[in-house]
């Protein structure tokens, strides 16, 4: 099993969870986040005063998924979030040792 963790911009979400959705992806964990990368921030006028904005508002995509489904689930969440912008964000994949679904005490591939 695989967890792909993904930082997408929040507005690119809905395309995300619709390509996820049509490759067969059941569930996922949504996560409002903060952060930076090679953008570090941006620049913002309030009221005529400028002020710099570290942290951009993200989106953090968590899915557990059977290895098998791993590259359709990376290649899904890289086109629906891409635009060829700066901060488009970034996925992760790590391994996952075990899974188990707490109602039913299903294990591995089952669980997810």
């Amino acid at each position: 099993m695989k967890k792909i963790e993904a930082i997408i911009k929040p507005f690119k979400l809905d395309d995300v969870k619709e390509a996820l959705n049509e490759i067969g992806v059941q569930g996922m964990t949504i996560t409002e986040v903060k952060g930076y990368g090679r953008q570090k921030g941006h620049k913002e006028i309030y009221r005529g005063a400028e002020y710099v904005v570290d942290f951009i508002p993200k989106i953090k995509i968590e899915i557990v998924i059977g290895s098998e489904m791993a590259e359709k689930v990376i290649t899904a969440i890289r086109d629906a979030a891409n635009t060829g912008k700066l901060g488009d964000g970034k996925i992760f994949v790590m391994p996952v040792e075990q899974a188990i679904r707490v109602r039913t005490g299903e294990m591995g591939n089952d669980a997810v």
